[in-house]
C-alpha cells in the first residue's frame, strides 16, 4: 500500500510539473511573449510542483501526520556548522573543478566561462533559493528519501532517488537547452549521472543529520553557480567524470564511517 501511495506521488509531480511548464511557461512565452524576468518567475513557480502535489493530496499521502508536524521532523535532525560547511563546499568544488579542468582541456582562461548574468548578484541568489531548493526538496528529500531508505541500502535508494529527479527533468532537456542529436544524449547522460550524484551527497550528510536542511543547501550550492556559468557541452562530460568520482568517494567514506 506505502508503495503505491508512494509511485502515485512521483506520478502526480511528474503531471502536474510537466503540466505546469507547458501550460503556464509555454502559454507565457509563446502567447504573451512576456520578458526574460517574467518566464523566471514562472520557472520558480513551476519547481514547486512537488511540494504543491505533497500539500494538496497530504492526507493521503502521509496519512495520520499534520503538515506541521511533518515540518517538524524534516528539520529535526541536528545541524553542525563543519558538516554542512563541508556538504556546501564538496558541491560547489564539484562545479569549480569541472570548470577548471575545462579551463585547461580549451585553453581559456578560468574567468571566461562566468558572466555576472542579466540580473543583479541578489536577485540570482533570491531566485535559486526559491527554485528547487525550496520548491523541490520538501517531495523529494523530505517525503520520497526516507522511504526509498527504509526500503533499500544506502547505494541503491541514492541511484532509485537519483532517476526519480533526474527524469522528473526530462521536459526542461527538450525546452530549456539548445542541445541536439548526439550533444542531447551526452546532456541527458550528464542529468542523470550529476543528479544521482548529488543524491549521494545528500544522502550521505543526511543519514547522519537527518534534516531537510542539507538537502537545500547542496541544491542551492549546486544551482547558484549555473546563474553565472556560460558553457558548452564539454563541461557536461566533464562535469560526468567529477560525479562520478564524487558518488566512489562518498561509497568510500560511508564504508569508513560505517
Amino acid at each position: 500500500m506505502e508503495k503505491k501511495i508512494m509511485l502515485k506521488f512521483v506520478v502526480a509531480s511528474y503531471l502536474v510539473f510537466w503540466a505546469m511548464v507547458m501550460g503556464i511557461c509555454g502559454s507565457a512565452s509563446m502567447v504573451f511573449h512576456c520578458p526574460p524576468l517574467v518566464m523566471r518567475i514562472l520557472s520558480n513557480v513551476c519547481a514547486w510542483a512537488p511540494t504543491i502535489v505533497l500539500l494538496v493530496g497530504f492526507r493521503y499521502f502521509v496519512p495520520g501526520k499534520s503538515i506541521r508536524e511533518f515540518y517538524r521532523n524534516a528539520f529535526a535532525g541536528k545541524v553542525t556548522f563543519p558538516s554542512i560547511l563541508t556538504a556546501a563546499l564538496l558541491t560547489l568544488g564539484a562545479t569549480l573543478v569541472t570548470v577548471a579542468l575545462l579551463s585547461a582541456v580549451q585553453g581559456r582562461p578560468f574567468a571566461s566561462y562566468w558572466n555576472l548574468g542579466s540580473y543583479p548578484f541578489w536577485a540570482s541568489f533570491l531566485f535559486s533559493v526559491t527554485t528547487g531548493p525550496t520548491g523541490e526538496e520538501s517531495g523529494w528529500r523530505g517525503y520520497v528519501r526516507p522511504y526509498l531508505n527504509s526500503r533499500h541500502g544506502f547505494f541503491a535508494a541514492s541511484v532509485i532517488q537519483g532517476l526519480i529527479w533526474a527524469f522528473w527533468h526530462t521536459i526542461l532537456w527538450f525546452v530549456d537547452s539548445d542541445f541536439m542529436g548526439l550533444q542531447m544524449i551526452h546532456y541527458v547522460l550528464s542529468n542523470v549521472i550529476v543528479m544521482t550524484g548529488l543524491c549521494f551527497i545528500m544522502n550521505f550528510f543526511m543519514e547522519k543529520h537527518d534534516n531537510l536542511l542539507y538537502g537545500i543547501v547542496i541544491h542551492f550550492c549546486f544551482n547558484f553557480l549555473y546563474c553565472f556559468l556560460e558553457v558548452d557541452i564539454f563541461f557536461y562530460i566533464i562535469l560526468s567524470a567529477v560525479y562520478l568520482a564524487v558518488i566512489a568517494g562518498i561509497c568510500l567514506a560511508r564504508r569508513r564511517r560505517s
